[in-house]
């Protein structure tokens, strides 16, 4: 499979791809089996439970979702994503999922081999991108059918492969096989380059070809390399009409900027707290463990440190009772070890006595350095400095994306180019319909990276660039399946059984 897109990657002056996809998790998986001509119809027996939309869905009968107007479609639609094209298709994929039911996809799938355009993903490692980065034996933490691409159920993949959920969880492995799987499976392999590294992509405008000539599309230069079996690198240059940004946001962990953050004991990944419970550093009778965040990474720190009961200390800036943390965007019923942190979060402060064994709370403190002694300064909300003597610390604020391969590494590309690219905060700037970039014509953002939180990528017509086709692309995303999965040890006791919605390799978007 890593020589999928071998003939594609000649030299510069060959005939430009349609698209490049760069990036090569469940975004751009699902991009290209749509790219290569599959596309979705409601089934002609389906009744959504949402009758406003059931009513939408009845007015063009035959006619390919894609085809339809999405804007009119996904009107109405509420949901934990501002993206209107995401919530219109997790509704028709999961359409009652956000209050616990079970109700089939109202979609059935065509492969329309004259639908199809030419494309190229790129990826660092198989396909399933850094699921495959992920220890196998870990649970996911969203339900294992979340985890699914159109038409091949988690569920289904399992059962042939005669495998079984754990409390409807699979584990990071069996998701990474069922990705690289359905590519195979798909017929798509030969759209898909793995061990390929993008070094840069630049763009410009190509001289009109005569008088009265309309302005030229952009083309785009994508340089890299490719490592083969034997670690030896050959470089690639390929020209593009459009390229596709689904690479994910874990790559580069959020960093606080303060002293000490250097520091050999201070860590930004749960691993480094996962290899200290292995080696027996860290147990019951250690200093605590210094979590600094309120997100889920951070849930997931606290939750991997109590099943072990190692003493925790969880650090955040927020207020407990701020209404944008993530906890009060997800349904109690499907959260529930989530929501416990969040209830611990509130019920226990440092200062009062504990409810919580082992586990104290420091809400709206701003952490101020580490000291080489295994000691953390604090600033309270009353001003006053605080010392804690901690055994290791986790940074758990979050994650950005590396995209360096772009011109100012991306900054321009960005809601607002004066802050740092950020998939909650300051995601890139794309048409909220075809996820184009605003700033730049031909560049497309999907997944995370455009703000999307669902496991989800669409396709429809746009525009008349290719002399292939009489219509180019039109984008709609939203699948992204959050690996960065939200994960948790597998063990004999099971544990948090917990969704998760979005992110790093820890449960959130992966490209």
């Amino acid at each position: 499979m890593s020589n999928g897109g071998k003939s594609h990657l000649g030299a510069s002056g060959s005939e430009p791809l349609p698209v490049v996809i760069i990036g090569n998790g469940p975004s751009g998986i699902c991009l290209s089996y749509l790219l290569s001509g599959y596309n979705p119809y409601v089934k002609p027996d389906a009744v959504h439970p949402h009758p406003m939309l059931q009513r939408k869905l009845t007015e063009a009968p035959g006619i390919s979702i894609v085809d339809q107007d999405l804007d009119y479609l996904s009107e109405g639609l509420e949901g934990r994503c501002q993206s209107p094209v995401a919530l219109l298709f997790d509704a028709l994929l999961r359409p009652d999922t956000d209050f616990g039911g079970n109700v089939e996809s109202v979609l059935t799938w065509k492969h329309q081999k004259e639908r199809a355009i030419p494309h190229l993903v790129l990826g660092r490692n198989l396909p399933g991108g850094a699921w495959h980065s992920i220890e196998a034996s870990m649970v996911t933490l969203s339900q294992g059918d979340w985890m699914g691409l159109p038409d091949l159920q988690v569920k289904d993949w399992m059962c042939r492969k005669r495998r079984g959920l754990r409390n409807s969880r699979a584990t990071a492995g069996d998701i990474a096989h069922y990705y690289r799987d359905y590519v195979v499976k798909k017929g798509l392999s030969h759209n898909f380059m793995s061990g390929a590294v993008v070094t840069a992509v630049e763009w410009g405008t190509p001289e009109r070809s005569g008088p009265g000539a309309r302005d030229p599309s952009p083309l785009f230069q994508v340089n890299g390399f490719v490592t083969a079996k034997d670690q030896s690198q050959r470089p690639f240059s390929l020209c593009a009409r459009n390229v596709v940004l689904a690479t994910g946001t874990s790559d580069s962990p959020a960093r606080l900027g303060i002293p000490g953050e250097a520091l050999p004991f201070v860590h930004h990944d749960l691993s480094a707290l996962e290899a200290a419970t292995r080696a027996g550093t860290m147990s019951p009778s250690s200093d605590p463990v210094l979590i600094i965040g309120a997100g889920l990474s951070a849930a997931d720190a606290v939750l991997y440190a109590r099943h072990y009961n190692i003493p925790v200390i969880h650090a955040f800036r927020r207020p407990v009772d701020d209404p944008g943390l993530v906890f009060n965007q997800l349904p109690k019923m499907l959260y529930p070890a989530y929501h416990k942190v969040h209830q611990m979060m509130r019920e226990q402060c440092i200062l009062s006595p504990s409810p919580y064994e082992g586990y104290r709370s420091l809400p709206e403190h701003q952490l101020l350095l580490f000291k080489g002694d295994r000691q953390a300064v604090f600033r309270d909300p009353q001003g006053l400095q605080k010392v804690f003597g901690i055994a290791l610390v986790l940074v758990l604020i979050g994650s950005h994306p590396d995209l360096s391969f772009l011109p100012g590494a991306g900054a321009d590309l960005a809601v607002d180019p004066n802050q740092p690219l950020s998939a909650k905060r300051n995601p890139i700037d794309v048409d909220p319909f075809t996820y184009q970039s605003i700033h730049q014509e031909g560049l497309y953002a999907v997944g995370p990276l455009a703000g999307d939180n669902f496991v989800s990528i669409w396709l429809r017509p746009l525009g008349c660039k290719l002399k292939e086709a009489k219509e180019l692309i039109r984008l709609s995303c939203l699948w992204n399946p959050v690996p960065a999965p939200g994960l948790a040890p597998s063990s004999p006791r099971g544990c948090c059984p917990v969704p998760r919605t979005q992110g790093s390799a820890k449960g959130r978007g992966v490209g």
